[in-house]
């Protein structure tokens, strides 16, 4: 991947997210979701979150070196925290502000109006920068794959209600699956069977692991889940 393109996987991971929710009535937009107590609408206001603080990084620029990269980010987020640490405390503080919106929809509006704006931002950002964000410094590649990784992991949580959603896009996915590769170990070899978005949910936690998966991975099978 060029320099020039090193934003398409979050592109295409944001507008994954766009196409599950663009054509959501109101209803559809509180069916429940991956994520313990959070509607879709919860947790596309949670993704919006992210795509502007994505805004807010690419127009912070730091000095380098970094100190984590698209692995280690997740590494210093234990599973079970949010980047704040506190993951009960975002995810009642998402469900109030979501219901602040005078109707669900109000929320896909806005999340079209940034999502492409984030996505614009990473394609003009300096491929060999730094910038700062949750309290890091990151290469833009980094957070860039990082953005991706959790958008993908999100569009998983949002369709468990809605069977006819699209999935994610290859190029995101196969970033997101990278991350949970350099998370896993050099020497882990996830079981064959299992397809990226299913590797995907057990990594992330979404779902757990079988009596089969625990004698494939052995000892492996103790760091599931290998983010929150």
């Amino acid at each position: 991947m060029t320099p020039h393109t090193l934003h398409y996987p979050l592109a295409q991971a944001y507008d994954g997210i766009t196409r599950v929710v663009a054509d959501l009535d109101d209803a559809d937009l509180q069916r429940p979701t991956r994520c313990r107590g959070w509607l879709v609408a919860d947790l596309l206001f949670h993704v919006l979150c992210d795509a502007q603080r994505a805004l807010v990084a690419l127009a912070s620029p730091a000095d380098g070196p970094p100190d984590v990269d698209d692995v280690s980010y997740w590494r210093a987020i234990p599973p079970g925290e949010d980047e704040d640490g506190d993951d009960a405390r975002h995810a009642w503080w998402a469900r109030r502000s979501a219901a602040a919106f005078d109707r669900p929809g109000a929320i896909v509006r806005l999340w079209t109006d940034t999502a492409p704006a984030a996505v614009r931002a990473a394609g003009a950002a300096d491929p060999d920068g730094h910038v700062t964000t949750q309290g890091h410094v990151l290469r833009v590649p980094d957070l860039l794959a990082t953005l991706t990784t959790e958008a993908v992991v999100h569009h998983l949580d949002l369709v468990l209600d809605l069977p006819d959603a699209p999935l994610p896009g290859v190029l995101a996915t196969g970033v997101a699956v990278t991350t949970m590769d350099g998370l896993l170990s050099d020497d882990a070899v996830r079981p064959a069977a299992w397809s990226d978005a299913e590797y995907l949910l057990k990594a992330a936690g979404r779902l757990p692991l079988t009596d089969r998966d625990q004698l494939e991975l052995g000892e492996v099978a103790g760091w599931f889940p290998l983010l929150g």
